[in-house]
C-alpha cells in the first residue's frame, strides 16, 4: 500500500498554487485534511505548512488514481501530480489562498498511512491540553496552531533584520554556567569532571552581555534562550526566550528609544498596526497609586481613588482603623454598572481570595445610596466622598481600607477583573507606555534586608549616588530605610495592555559603586567575591558606561497574536507542572549516569 518516495519532487507547496498555474502540470505533497466522495468523482484537501489545495480525481479519465483515492484516509501523506485548472465558476472559495484553482488528479502516490489521530486536525474541538501537549506533533499540524509558530517565525526575522541594520552584532552566550542565584531558582547541572560541583542554566545573560561591553562590543544582540526554575503559570514557563541586547556610551534615552523602533516595526510589520511614536511614561509611583499594579492597563477606567482624607476622622471603625495604623482608603467607582448584589458577592468572594477581609460597596440606585456602610458616614464624608468620585445614578463605588501595598493589589486586581467579566476593554486598542523612575531597592520584610526591584547591577540615578554612601553611614535603620527608598533606579519597563513584555535598565560600570550596592543588599565581600567576582573584576578593566533591555519574546508574540497563554507560541511547551507531555521529561536516569556525576538520589 505504501509507496517509495523516489524522486517525486514537489514542485510548490499546497497553499502557494494560484492562477498563474491554471494549464501547468504540478507535483505538490503533504497530509490528505479531508475526503469527500461524490461517487465517480472524490474531492482531497491536501494540506502542507502553506495552505491547502483541493485535489479531483475522475474515476472515468484516471481509475488507478481513483482506486487510490478511494482508500486514503484524513493525515495519510501523499503526493499528487496533475494539471492545475481554474475550479468552475460558483464553487470558488474566497476564504483559502487557493481557493479559485485546484489539481486534476493523474497520478496519486501513497508515501505513508495514519493511525485515526487523537483528535481531528480540521476542526475546533474541545481537549483537554494534557492531550493536545502529548500529542503536540498532532496539534501543531491545526491551522491556528501553525498559524502561532509561522508568526513567531516571521518575528524572527524583523528583529533580526532590524539589529542588523542599527550596527548590532549577534553574539552567543553560554548556557553551562555559574550558579549566581538572584530571585528565581537555577536550574543546576552536575559536572561528571568536578565532583561536587554544579553548573547553572542562566536565568539571563545579563553578566556576560555587560562584560561583553567591557570587551568592545558596543552593540550586542542575541535571542536566547533562559531558564527559571519557579512555580509556572498561564504566562511563565522553565524555559523561556528573550531578546537580549546592551549597548555602550548611551543613556537611558537612547535605549528606549532603540526599543520603541523596533516594537513599531513588529507592530507595522505583523500587524498593519501603526503605534504612536513616542510612547507615553508613567512614573511607577503614580502607576501604583492610578491602577495599583506596576503593569497599567490604561484602556479602561476604574482608576483608584485616594480617599484617606476623607475618612480620617470617619466613625467607620474599618477605614478609621486602617488610616490610625498608617494604611490608607481607596476606591473605584463602576461607572454605570448597575450590579445585582449576587454579582457584589462573587466580587467579594473573588477579593477575599486574593487576601482582603472582605469588599465594602456602595451603590447608588434612584437617587440614593444602598449600602450597608452609609449609615456610619457623616453628611459630609457622603458628600465629599461622592464628589470625590464624580458618582451618579447605577454606579457602584468598591473600597478597600489596609496598608498601601495591600490596597492597591486588591483594588489593582478587582478593575482587571471587573474589566474581564464586563467587557470593558476595547480589544483593537493597544496601549503602551513606560514605567519609569522605580525605586533601586526595597525593604524585604521576611528577609530583613533590602532586595533589588530589578537585580543588583541596575545603576541609581547619578543625582541619588550620594545617599546611597550616607545609607551605608547611617546606623538607624528607619533613617537608612528613609534613605534608600528615595534613591530612583535608571530602570524603565515596557508594558503594553496590561502586560509587562520587557525591562531593562543603565548598569553600574564602576565597581566602587557596585561594592557600595552590594553593601546595602547585605551582599559581603566574600559572597560578592564567589557570585560575582569576575565581573567586579571586568569592571576595573575599563568599563565603559552601558544600558540594555530583554524582551519575553514568547509573552509578546502571545500578546500581538491575541493569547492568553505564551504555551499556544511555543513548539514543545511545559504543562503547569513543568512537565514535557511529549517526551515525559523529567525523568529518572540509569544508575550509571548518576555515578558518573557523583549524584546519589534519596528516595
Amino acid at each position: 500500500m505504501v509507496e517509495s518516495f523516489g524522486n517525486f519532487k514537489r514542485d510548490k507547496y499546497c497553499g502557494e498554487v494560484s492562477l498563474e498555474d491554471v494549464g501547468r502540470e504540478l507535483k505538490v505533497c503533504g497530509w490528505v485534511h479531508r475526503v469527500r466522495n461524490h461517487g465517480g468523482v472524490i474531492f482531497i484537501d491536501l494540506r502542507d505548512r502553506e495552505g491547502i489545495v483541493q485535489v479531483v480525481v475522475e474515476e472515468k479519465t484516471d481509475p488507478e488514481a481513483y482506486e487510490k483515492a478511494d482508500r486514503v484516509k484524513p493525515e495519510w501523506v501523499i503526493g499528487v501530480r496533475g494539471e492545475v485548472r481554474r475550479r468552475p465558476e460558483g464553487t470558488e472559495n474566497p476564504k483559502l489562498k487557493t481557493g479559485y484553482v485546484e489539481i486534476k488528479a493523474r497520478e496519486i502516490r501513497i508515501f505513508n498511512t495514519s493511525d485515526p489521530p487523537p483528535f481531528p486536525v480540521d476542526e475546533e474541538t474541545h481537549v483537554s491540553e494534557e492531550i493536545k501537549l502529548r500529542y503536540r506533533y498532532i496539534d501543531l499540524r491545526r491551522e491556528f496552531m501553525k498559524e502561532n509558530l509561522l508568526f513567531r517565525h516571521r518575528f524572527y526575522q524583523v528583529v533580526r533584520r532590524f539589529f542588523e541594520e542599527e550596527g548590532f552584532v549577534e553574539i552567543e552566550t553560554p548556557f553551562l554556567t555559574k550558579s549566581t542565584p538572584e530571585g528565581a531558582r537555577d536550574f543546576i547541572v552536575p559536572s561528571r569532571l568536578h565532583p561536587g560541583k554544579f553548573y547553572a542554566l542562566p536565568q539571563s545573560p545579563q553578566l556576560f552581555k555587560q562584560i561583553l561591553m567591557v570587551a568592545g562590543f558596543d552593540r550586542y544582540f542575541q535571542i536566547v534562550k533562559c531558564f527559571r526554575d519557579e512555580d509556572l503559570r498561564a504566562d511563565r514557563q522553565p524555559e523561556f526566550t528573550q531578546i537580549d541586547f546592551e549597548m555602550s556610551f548611551v543613556s537611558e534615552e537612547d535605549v528606549m528609544d532603540v526599543v520603541e523602533r523596533l516594537v513599531v516595526r513588529l507592530f507595522k510589520e505583523l500587524l498593519g498596526v501603526e503605534l504612536r511614536r513616542p510612547f507615553d511614561r508613567i512614573p511607577y509611583e503614580e502607576a501604583l497609586s492610578r491602577f495599583g499594579t506596576d503593569k497599567p492597563d490604561r484602556r479602561f477606567g476604574l482608576e483608584l481613588i485616594d480617599l484617606t482624607d476623607v475618612f480620617k476622622n470617619t466613625k467607620f471603625k474599618v477605614f478609621r482603623n486602617a488610616i490610625e495604623q498608617g494604611g490608607v482608603v481607596k476606591a473605584i467607582n463602576f461607572k454605570n454598572g448597575n450590579l445585582s448584589r449576587k454579582e457584589i458577592d462573587e466580587l467579594t468572594v473573588f477579593v477575599q481570595k486574593l487576601g482582603a477581609k472582605g469588599l465594602a460597596w456602595i451603590k447608588v440606585e434612584k437617587g440614593k445610596l444602598t449600602s450597608p456602610i452609609v449609615k456610619f458616614f457623616s453628611e459630609e464624608e457622603t458628600e465629599k466622598l461622592l464628589e470625590r468620585v464624580k458618582a451618579e445614578e447605577g454606579d457602584v463605588i468598591f473600597f478597600s481600607a489596609d496598608r498601601e501595598e495591600i490596597v492597591h493589589r486588591i483594588l489593582g486586581s478587582l478593575r482587571l477583573e471587573l474589566a474581564g467579566r464586563y467587557s470593558l476593554v476595547d480589544g483593537q486598542k493597544w496601549d503602551v507606555v513606560w514605567v519609569v523612575d522605580f525605586p533601586l531597592m526595597e525593604w524585604d520584610e521576611e528577609e530583613g534586608r533590602f532586595v533589588s526591584l530589578h537585580h543588583p547591577f541596575t545603576a541609581p540615578k547619578e543625582e541619588d549616588e550620594e545617599k546611597l554612601r550616607e545609607a551605608l553611614k547611617t546606623e538607624d535603620l528607619e533613617e537608612r530605610k528613609r534613605i534608600v527608598h528615595a534613591v530612583r533606579a535608571r530602570a524603565y519597563d515596557l508594558v503594553i495592555n496590561g502586560e509587562e513584555v520587557g525591562g531593562g535598565s543603565i548598569r553600574i560600570h564602576r565597581s566602587d559603586l557596585q561594592e557600595t550596592v552590594f553593601k546595602l543588599l547585605e551582599i559581603s565581600e566574600e559572597e560578592a567575591k564567589d557570585k560575582f567576582g569576575f565581573l567586579l573584576e571586568a569592571l576595573r578593566f575599563g568599563a565603559p558606561p552601558h544600558g540594555g533591555f530583554a524582551f519575553g519574546l514568547d509573552r509578546l508574540v502571545a500578546l500581538m497574536r491575541g493569547l492568553d497563554s505564551i504555551r499556544d507560541v511555543i513548539a514543545f511547551p511545559k504543562t503547569q507542572k513543568g512537565i514535557c507531555m511529549l517526551t515525559s521529561a523529567p525523568d529518572r536516569v540509569t544508575p550509571g549516569q548518576l555515578k558518573d556525576v557523583h549524584i546519589k538520589v534519596v528516595e
